[in-house]
């Protein structure tokens, strides 16, 4: 997810402890400042990145490991369906292009988070399928055959969603090392996009499910 809440003043900090890979051979990472999706080489344009959950997130990982160095690879495309992330395809492939070059610096990549479905709410029989295969490829491409990802549901605004969202819990039990967030209690701007206190308690969701993850390992 790109984000689309306001980047309030509480968000203007830069994070301890994390870094935001940008890409540029004379700075590869930057202390990490909002807003995540800058660096994107799929992105809308600049005025519409704002905040989302890898904010949260990063800000509850960093708290749980105040020992080491977090970097962030985001390479989100805002309302996009899951066919536009095929293996293969445009965002897939600057996706991994982006993550290898990142790694090439150093460190050792741990998970990965998606918050993505609106484009396929409607289709939602179709999404585990899909979702499943996205993953093995994820991790085929990047040789962690068991790497950890984290998905999420949809705003529960619309009754539209309530299936996907249903369907989205039961993914756990159809692929191993992977978690769901729930977004209940997470509240709009626009009955689509979570407004910015949803996105940070979204974001701590992300990183709970993830750190459970990681302590399994």
């Amino acid at each position: 997810m790109a984000g689309r809440a306001t980047i309030e003043d509480i968000d203007k900090d830069t994070l301890a402890n994390v870094l935001l890979f940008t890409g540029q051979e004379h700075k590869a990472w930057e202390k990490a400042a909002n807003p995540f999706n800058k660096y994107s080489t799929v992105r809308k344009e600049m005025r519409m990145q704002k905040l989302s959950p890898s904010y949260g997130f990063a800000k509850t990982m960093a708290q749980e490991n105040p020992s080491s160095t977090i970097g962030l690879i985001v390479n989100a495309k805002g309302g996009t369906s899951i066919e536009a992330w095929k293996p293969g395809g445009l965002l897939y492939s600057e996706a991994i292009s982006q993550t290898k070059k990142a790694l090439k610096t150093g460190g050792v990549l741990k998970g990965i988070i998606w918050h993505q479905g609106e484009a396929n709410s409607s289709r939602y029989k179709k999404y585990t399928p899909q979702i499943i295969a996205l993953i093995q490829a994820l991790r085929t491409d990047l040789n962690q055959l068991n790497l950890p990802v984290v998905v999420g549901q949809l705003s529960s605004d619309k009754p539209l969603r309530n299936n996907f969202n249903k369907m989205i819990l039961e993914l756990p039990n159809h692929i191993n090392n992977v978690a769901v967030v729930t977004t209940e209690g997470l509240s709009t701007i626009d009955k689509t996009h979570f407004d910015s206190k949803s996105q940070r308690i979204l974001g701590q969701r992300y990183a709970n499910e993830m750190l459970k993850l990681l302590a399994k390992k």
